[in-house]
């Protein structure tokens, strides 16, 4: 038995439906630092596009993650080596502010352009937009749409949603994991999903190079008693001693998330051309909103997970960690 899907989006699944049967090409669009939800929207979409027959390219600012090459296969095609204005629907999955941005002003207006995120406060329009927060993950909501248009759900796409829903509520250990998530997770198992593989891969099945690099974080680790925060920090010099990548952030700021005695967690991390990236987290019983931390330098998020990204580098001080600006 299918889990019951929420209605919010009826007429728009619909609309969605009709705007990829009409495309004949098609721009699937994962966001920047691709992380499991994004990769797991857009080849679900992809997997479904092919099977009516479209021709699908998926782009992304940054390589296909490394940590994901064990459960999914998928190429990410560099948005600046495509003719943009060939695809005649381009769809953005998830966080769409994060890379989509920069190639909206390169499309023409017989385009058709998707938003479909479960994040708030986003500020780019599309013609067709799909936006709840009350969705876990973007896979959660594509998984409404495939039941709202009676789409059968192939084992690849069930794998495919999985992950990403997984990779959204930490394999089922955030806050936003509610009894539906779960009976979604059951229909995707029906439908084929490997779960226990997807954990094991994702959260449990770590290079020494992961490990190397969340010793690091964790030693530098600090509580402010002041007002709760746990913080650390990653350089990008890190990332190259430790023969690491910037997908093997992902997890610290959870697990230092989980200290006793913390409100919430931030990890600093330079993510290379003068860029440093934040990641904040927090559990509902904290009672602490992330969301206006990250709103104070740019960014956004949900409440209990957001982030930001500002120019410059890190610094240790004797008062703690400081991003100097302007790098």
């Amino acid at each position: 038995m299918r889990a019951i899907f929420m209605h919010t989006f009826s007429s728009e699944f619909h609309t969605l439906q009709y705007i990829i049967t009409k495309a004949e090409r098609i721009l699937l669009m994962a966001h920047s630092s691709p992380d499991a939800d994004t990769v797991g929207a857009v080849l679900a979409l992809k997997n479904y596009s092919l099977g009516m027959g479209k021709q699908v390219d998926v782009a992304c600012f940054d390589p296909f993650p490394e940590f994901l090459k064990d459960v999914v296969e998928g190429i990410f095609i560099v948005p600046d080596r495509l003719e943009l204005t060939s695809y005649d629907a381009v769809i953005a999955c998830d966080s769409v502010e994060r890379g989509f941005h920069k190639i909206v002003g390169k499309l023409n207006a017989g385009q058709v352009t998707v938003l479909i995120d479960h994040h708030p406060d986003i500020n780019l329009k599309g013609d067709l937009s799909l936006i709840d927060a009350s969705y876990s993950s973007v896979c959660e909501l594509l998984y409404d749409f495939f039941i709202a248009t009676k789409t059968p759900i192939s084992k690849q796409m069930a794998t495919c949603l999985a992950l990403g829903i997984l990779g959204d509520t930490g394999a089922f250990q955030h806050s936003n994991t509610t009894a539906r998530v779960m009976e979604v997770a059951s229909d995707l198992m029906r439908h084929g999903a490997p779960v226990a593989r997807i954990i094991e891969s994702v959260f449990s099945n770590k290079k020494l190079s992961t490990l190397k690099l969340w010793g690091r974080a964790f030693e530098r680790a600090k509580i402010n008693q002041r007002n709760g925060m746990i913080v650390t920090v990653v350089t990008h010099e890190d990332l190259v001693e430790c023969g690491a990548t910037s997908d093997d952030i992902a997890q610290v700021a959870s697990i230092l998330n989980t200290v006793p005695g913390t409100k919430f967690s931030l990890i600093l991390s330079e993510r290379g051309n003068g860029l440093v990236k934040g990641s904040l987290r927090s559990e509902e019983y904290k009672n602490t909103d992330v969301s206006e931390i990250a709103h104070q330098f740019g960014g956004g998020g949900h409440r209990l997970a957001s982030g930001f990204e500002v120019q410059g580098r890190i610094s240790e001080t004797p008062e703690g960690w400081e991003i100097i600006p302007g790098v």
